[in-house]
């Protein structure tokens, strides 16, 4: 895959939306659908995670999944740092739809990081759940989002790996596979006629 970049918009812009844009692609991500994102600033402007937090960057890559989630419409959550205990950044549409339970912060570039207090900062009723279980995850800077993934996690190596500076890591998710070795995982056009005992 080649990925060519508009000079009219920002690289990081371009970078996130190239790079969820093909996961949403190869998961058939969509209404329904919910991706967990989570974001070292820091790691994207070349320093060590948690140490140089930038909510410009934040905003550039905020706009790149605004584009794809527009595209897709699948719904994005934002993971918290580890100083609000990994927490999730949503709408509380989605928290009710869910039957999430919420807790009580509000992120800040320190304590929650630059990327969930600006994802915070840009939704109509935004609010914090405690878990969730994904569909699909996008983890820029390897903040672990695996917690919040349901099972069973399948990564996905995007052509691009890396975002500014920080290494890129994808996963899908798919059903965990049931039943012992009578279990058929793909339909055929006739099933086996043969009767369980």
């Amino acid at each position: 895959m080649t990925i060519e970049l508009d000079s009219e918009q920002p690289v990081l812009q371009q970078q996130t939306a190239s790079v969820l844009r093909e996961l949403a692609l190869a998961g058939k991500l969509g209404s329904g659908h919910i991706v967990v994102i989570g974001t070292s600033t820091s790691e994207v402007a070349g320093k060590r995670i948690g140490t140089s937090g930038a909510v410009d960057v934040a905003q550039q890559l905020l706009a790149g999944i605004r584009e794809v989630q527009k595209e897709f419409g699948f719904d994005t959550v934002f993971q918290c740092c580890e100083h609000l205990n990994r927490a999730l950044v949503m709408e509380r549409a989605l928290l009710n739809r869910l039957g999430l339970t919420e807790v009580g912060a509000v992120p800040v570039p320190k304590a929650g990081g630059s990327m969930a207090s600006t994802a915070y900062r840009s939704l109509s009723e935004p609010c914090l759940a405690e878990h969730i279980q994904a569909h699909a995850g996008l983890d820029i800077g390897e903040t672990m989002i695996g917690m919040h993934l349901r099972h069973v996690a399948v990564p996905y190596r995007t052509t691009l790996r890396y975002i500014g500076e920080a290494r890129v890591t994808t996963a899908l998710t798919r059903p965990k596979l049931v039943g012992g070795e009578r279990a058929v995982y793909r339909m055929e056009e006739q099933p086996d006629s043969t009767f369980c005992d």
